[in-house]
């Protein structure tokens, strides 16, 4: 598979930034103009969310909508123009322990560096959104095992995260057991969604410090704390998923506003990326070259 070779440098990549003293903060993409965006920025590694996928891709929520295909897809678009490792939502896994065993294939052959998988029944919804409803911890627990079993048949070391939305349904206390669980199951990296309050980040943090954590640091409920202070508590990735998507809306609704209300007007161009640099951004002078090269 393709992905393959690509894949161990990536994932290798992604287990020295969680391995690193200080987090590292993966900014949210949803498709090659976005990814571009994010590596040009600076940013040392790259974040695929469902939410951002469903909404640029089928102008839908989050609600489970999306296939594993479709998922897969747009996880390898993105990698194939990155050069920094991506970690990409794989949403429950799309199916039961044998569902996952494929996913898993599909995002490795993808050249993802990293997945994170969640503990909802299909069909999920974002985390942020209530109505949700979970697996069986074992069932879980097993998709785990699936996932891992099968990242090492294949021979690359593509970082699994186990994430569990207990919390919102079923308590913090559920969320904490479970994640035990998932950790025990050989998770890389644990991801406790939609925390309700300061308190309960810590009381993670706190219980799992033998193993690297993810905090979600989404405007759909904007984190309390700072960077400094999640790394001292021990989160080794800090994801802001949406962003891009969030602020790409925002500028398209009122550049749209403008040309609807008063037409074509030449001061807009400041407000706007130039076509020229667009065209560098989305690769112009590598398709330039390569067209010299074989004419």
């Amino acid at each position: 598979m393709a992905g393959f070779g690509r894949i161990a440098v990536t994932a290798e990549r992604l287990r020295t930034l969680v391995a690193a003293p200080d987090p590292t903060v993966l900014a949210g993409c949803y498709d090659g103009v976005s990814a571009r965006l994010v590596e040009q920025a600076g940013f040392h590694a790259a974040h695929m969310s469902g939410f951002a996928v469903a909404g640029s891709l089928l102008g839908r929520p989050d609600v489970g909508l999306l296939t594993m295909t479709e998922m897969a897809d747009a996880a390898s678009r993105i990698a194939r123009v990155l050069s920094v490792p991506l970690l990409a939502d794989a949403d429950t896994g799309y199916g039961n322990a044998l569902n996952v065993v494929r996913t898993v294939e599909a995002y490795i052959a993808g050249g993802v560096a990293g997945m994170h998988l969640e503990d909802q029944q299909m069909p999920k919804r974002c985390g942020h959104l209530a109505g949700k409803t979970l697996v069986p911890v074992d069932e879980m627990a097993g998709k785990l095992r699936a996932a891992i079993d099968t990242r090492d048949a294949v021979g690359t070391d593509i970082v699994i995260v186990a994430r569990t939305d207990a919390r919102a349904d079923e308590g913090l206390g559920a969320a904490l057991e479970r994640a035990r669980r998932y950790r025990d199951a050989g998770a890389d990296l644990l991801f406790v969604e939609a925390l309700q309050s300061p308190a309960e980040v810590e009381t993670v943090a706190e219980t799992f410090h033998d193993i690297p954590l993810v905090f979600n640091a989404s405007e759909a409920r904007p984190p309390e704390f700072t960077l400094d202070q999640l790394g001292g508590m021990g989160f080794a990735v800090v994801l802001a998923p949406i962003t891009t998507l969030l602020s790409a809306t925002r500028a398209m609704q009122d550049s749209l506003a403008d040309l609807h209300e008063l037409g074509f007007r030449s001061d807009r161009l400041a407000t706007m990326t130039s076509y020229d640099d667009f065209l560098h951004l989305v690769g112009i002078d590598e398709i330039d070259e390569q067209e010299q090269r074989y004419s």
